[in-house]
């Protein structure tokens, strides 16, 4: 399954989405205002990788990866609709994270 919109295609997250998930979730300007901070190594994106692909099981949704049309290939991004627990309240999170090269083209506004 793959979405296409004028400028971006997005598709469900796969196993080897870790090392993309790591060079954006890890870099430390991209989390300037999470109070957790950048993913602190490998290990842990692939963690939060598995828990996405798990998601997508058993809802049906979730996570996807971004990519421009013009390379199809690069993810520049993250982004989806996940259900979450906070504070013992189940709630729907929608969330995106873009690489910092994507910032500033318009592509969150």
């Amino acid at each position: 399954m793959r979405v296409q919109t004028n400028r971006l295609y997005l598709r469900p997250v796969i196993s080897s989405d870790a090392e993309s998930l790591f060079h954006i979730y890890g870099d430390p300007a991209t989390n300037t205002f999470n109070p957790a901070g950048p993913y602190p190594d490998m290990d842990y994106a692939k963690t939060v990788l598995n828990r996405w692909l798990a998601h997508w099981q058993t809802h049906g949704f979730g996570n996807w990866a971004i990519s421009l049309h013009d390379d199809s290939e690069k993810i520049i991004g993250f982004g989806g609709l996940t259900i979450r627990s906070f504070d013992n309240i189940v709630i729907n999170n929608l969330g995106y994270r873009f690489s910092t090269d994507a910032w500033g083209k318009g592509l969150a506004t």
